[in-house]
């Protein structure tokens, strides 16, 4: 059994937070998902951990969105409000769209 597989406590974290986590680890004691896992966010994720956290705490306390909602936010990284509408649309529960345009503000700070 190797580091990663370890669990201690269950936390929804971005991509960023996981590429971190894995960056850390020894790639010869990974197993084969988390070394595809590690693949996949070394190619697609936007930027950092401490920047993604930041995102996600501001998206909670300024849009009133779940640690879930905020996470998925954070991962997809929208660029526009129609964007932002097919997420939010799926959380079935109406998003105002000065929230939306708040959610956009958020993100473009931190690109």
């Amino acid at each position: 059994m190797n580091a990663l597989t370890n669990i201690s406590k269950k936390t929804v974290i971005t991509l960023p937070e996981v590429k971190e986590i894995l960056d850390k680890a020894n790639s010869d004691t990974m197993d084969q998902i988390q070394r595809w896992t590690h693949d996949y966010v070394s190619k697609f994720v936007k930027n950092d951990g401490k920047t993604a956290k930041k995102m996600k705490e501001k998206l909670i306390q300024e849009c009133s969105l779940t640690e879930e909602e905020a996470v998925e936010i954070v991962n997809i990284m929208p660029t526009s409000i129609e964007e932002l509408r097919a997420f939010t649309f799926g959380w079935k529960k109406l998003i105002l769209t000065d929230t939306l345009e708040k959610m956009l503000k958020i993100i473009k700070e931190n690109v």
